[in-house]
């Protein structure tokens, strides 16, 4: 992989150990996927943030970059943590919540802003064809169906390297011969709810594995095109899909979805049904409409003593939609900012059944929670949370 003068001095430690760090992952990745040059990133969003998640090891990994002189040279923001200091923290050890504040304190120190939200582009939209190196698997997809910016699907280390270096290797989907589709995916039927489009995302994730496909037949507002992408992202490894197929496409490999393909699998991602200890609605991070319609549907009900509703998103949504929040929280519910479920301790909260709108959530929580789920539309969340 070429390197530039510059490059080469921070690979070989003249800017300091943080860089050479940095340096030494993107060299290697660059090299393993065969990467010609490394390119600028207009931001980095990095994953590793949850102290349930990095322990503490990645805490001292951490303080080494930022002594020695780590900051970033991009914009750069931080995933979801384990918690949010106004209501979960008190829920929890003291321990837990310092161990999380060190790790965003870090983070800090190397000019990287505690934005903890999985939903990048409602505070600052990439714009079509910017370079990025995201982390985060929904932000990734969302980012290049959606938003149509360019970026790969990085790890926690070569995201927060490319935060402190300002570049990433040119390799993967940032080079438009890898955006196009490779698998046709016939829709033959309609999908009716948000539960549904993150159903098909988790069918299709595992048969697609890492393709990209163009969906025929597909419609949705940006908030149910994020529920598929986050889910096709959780149970394959896909960075991209395209709306809608042009003649040329007809000859790539074709899987059809009919109607019993999405009520099967939403069907295996339920695991329960018994009346939920949480309703959780916000993975990924709920938009400013989605905020407003959680509101509308609890408009004239009360959240049931022996159930817990929570909303989550990013401060910044959170601070926008403050009308919508006032609604959900006189109601009974919590608006929670800077985690989610699936990177908290909810077992410790004693939940053991979880009610969800997301297919992500469905899919993972078993698994990280130790929970039973249930996937539902919102308003049966809703109703669930307030009948019990």
């Amino acid at each position: 992989m070429y390197l530039t003068k510059q490059e080469e001095r921070m690979l070989d430690g003249e800017h300091g150990w943080a860089n050479q760090i940095s340096m030494k992952i993107l060299v290697r990745l660059g090299d393993l996927f065969r990467a010609t040059k490394l390119i600028p990133v207009q931001s980095a969003h990095l994953s590793g943030v949850s102290y349930k998640h990095l322990g503490d090891a990645a805490i001292e990994f951490l303080n080494e970059l930022a002594t020695h002189g780590g900051k970033a040279k991009t914009l750069a923001t931080l995933n979801p943590s384990s918690l949010d200091q106004e209501i979960l923290a008190k829920r929890y050890s003291k321990e837990r919540s310092a161990k999380q504040k060190e790790i965003i304190k870090l983070y800090g120190k190397m000019c990287i802003q505690p934005t903890l939200t999985c939903t990048p582009y409602y505070l600052q939209t990439p714009k079509a064809g910017q370079h990025l190196a995201w982390a985060e698997s929904s932000a990734v997809i969302y980012a290049n169906s959606v938003l149509k910016a360019w970026t790969n699907r990085e790890g926690a280390p070569s995201a927060l390297a490319a935060a402190l270096v300002g570049k990433t290797p040119n390799y993967g989907v940032h080079q438009p011969e890898n955006r196009q589709p490779n698998a046709l995916v016939r829709l033959e039927t309609k999908l009716q709810t948000e539960a549904d489009y993150g159903a098909l995302g988790i069918h299709l994730g595992k048969l697609l594995k890492e393709k990209i496909p163009a969906i025929d037949g597909l419609s949705g507002s940006d908030d149910e095109l994020k529920q598929l992408g986050a889910a096709m992202a959780s149970s394959g490894m896909t960075a991209l899909f395209h709306i809608g197929a042009s003649s040329k496409q007809t000859k790539l490999e074709t899987i059809s979805v009919e109607a019993k393909d999405i009520e099967e699998t939403a069907s295996s991602l339920c695991t329960t049904d018994q009346p939920p200890d949480l309703v959780f609605i916000g993975c990924p991070h709920c938009s400013i409409n989605e905020v407003r319609n959680v509101a509308c549907a609890l408009k004239g009900k009360k959240v049931h003593r022996d159930a817990e509703l929570w909303v989550c998103t990013s401060r910044h949504v959170k601070e926008s939609a403050k009308t919508y929040v006032d609604i959900i929280q006189r109601a009974g519910g919590n608006v929670l900012c800077d985690t989610c479920v699936l990177v908290t301790w909810i077992k410790d909260l004693g939940v053991d059944t979880v009610m969800t709108n997301s297919a992500k959530t469905a899919f993972y929580a078993p698994t990280l929670n130790d929970v039973d789920v249930a996937l539902r539309p919102m308003k049966h969340c809703i109703d669930a949370a307030c009948q019990h």
